[in-house]
């Protein structure tokens, strides 16, 4: 600064002081270059410090880990099939006659009884065809009974060979001809009295009457596309589920046929109700596009909770014997691969091992990498390195 202004101001100063004019920047040069080198010698203190602390060597020191002994053990593993919920009877009412609503006699979601009426329809035209098919059989009966006199007259005077073998044979035939009618009328009578009891629609069975799309006044009729309503037999639900062809396979591999299977598996739970089922039913054709067989358990509903057409999932238990059980926490995933780190000779070495997964989320099922005896560490895996040397606090077998 002082030579800056020294420089901006020579044309005042004097000529001696002009002549120490080139020392002061000697000098202001000087006191730069000093502070330069100061800095850059400290830069290199700190570098030399930092790479002996890095090569000074670390001193290996064990820690104290919680380790555990590979155990076998038996293990009940709950899976879990998505199911539908249908009721033991599921039975669409259909009108088996044509005509007008006239009566709707029961509310959706009632629940009826074995023959209770649900619906009515206008009854006047089939009462009329039934009357009409009782005349003809009384006048199919009269018939019957007129051939019949004139058959026994013409028998009586072929006898006396009064009239010919022609006469006698003409008065059979009309007598056969009147008898024929006769039941053909009797089954016209029968006919209209069934179409005037279907124009009375019962229900077939105990159950929860569904919805009513068709109210009074609305023509019905066989062929009609939707159903009146359905009554669905709730006392007892039938739970649909599938599984795939190995799964099966696997089951009748175990128990050795199809029926010793249904016999011997477990009990199962729905998930949307406590009441335990059973297995019933197994399908014994493959569904080609899935690939999988359906299987059918029966489940109590005497309290009304389950309605049909609900979902749920059924939950089988399926048992594991003498297999390697150990905690996901003694585990780490690297790539898709599930780790363990074993305790080999004091120091951590990883292995790889195949698992089940286990629905609880806190356990794993072993099917390779460790056998029985091995000894793996049980926490803090996710902070360990190759070869650190592990200390244990107590050894303990892995949960039964």
């Amino acid at each position: 600064m002082i030579v800056h202004v020294l420089k901006n101001s020579a044309h005042f100063l004097k000529p001696d002081v002009l002549r120490l004019l080139p020392i002061f920047v000697a000098i202001k040069k000087e006191k730069r270059n000093m502070k330069k080198n100061s800095i850059r010698a400290a830069a290199l203190a700190c570098c030399f410090f930092m790479l002996g602390c890095r090569q000074a060597p670390m001193q290996s020191q064990s820690s104290e880990y919680d380790v555990l002994t590979v155990a076998t053990t038996d293990r009940t593993i709950p899976v879990d099939y998505s199911a539908t919920i249908r009721g033991r009877q599921d039975i669409a009412i259909y009108a088996q006659v044509s005509g007008k609503i006239a009566q709707v006699c029961i509310n959706e979601g009632q629940r009826v009884r074995n023959g209770q009426t649900l619906f009515i329809i206008d009854q006047v035209p089939y009462k009329a065809a039934l009357q009409t098919a009782e005349a003809n059989v009384a006048a199919a009966k009269a018939s019957v009974a007129t051939a019949q006199l004139t058959y026994d007259s013409k028998k009586e005077l072929f006898a006396r060979k009064v009239v010919s073998q022609f006469d006698l044979s003409t008065a059979e035939n009309n007598l056969l001809t009147a008898k024929a009618q006769f039941a053909q009328a009797e089954a016209q009578r029968v006919n209209a009295a069934n179409n005037l009891s279907y124009t009375v629609v019962t229900s077939p069975s105990d159950g929860i009457v569904g919805t009513l799309p068709y109210k009074v006044g609305a023509l019905v009729g066989p062929s009609t596309p939707q159903p009146l309503t359905t009554v669905s037999d709730n006392s007892e639900m039938y739970v649909y589920f599938s599984m795939t062809e190995n799964q099966l396979l696997n089951l009748t591999r175990e128990y050795g046929s199809i029926d010793n299977t249904l016999k011997n598996m477990p009990d199962v739970q729905l998930r949307l109700n406590d009441e335990a089922g059973r297995i019933e039913a197994i399908s014994g054709v493959i569904d080609t596009s899935t690939g999988s067989v359906q299987l059918r358990a029966a489940f109590p509903n005497p309290n009304g909770l389950l309605h049909s057409g609900g979902a749920g999932n059924i939950i089988l238990p399926y048992v594991r014997k003498q297999c390697v059980v150990i905690p996901q926490a003694a585990t780490f995933e690297l790539q898709d691969k599930v780790y363990v780190y074993k305790v080999v000779d004091g120091k951590a070495t990883s292995a790889a091992i195949a698992v089940d997964r286990i629905s609880n989320g806190r356990e794993y099922i072993v099917n390779s990498g460790l056998v029985p005896g091995d000894v793996i560490v049980a926490e803090g895996v996710g902070l360990m390195r190759e070869g650190t040397p592990v200390q244990p606090k107590a050894q303990k077998a892995a949960a039964p």
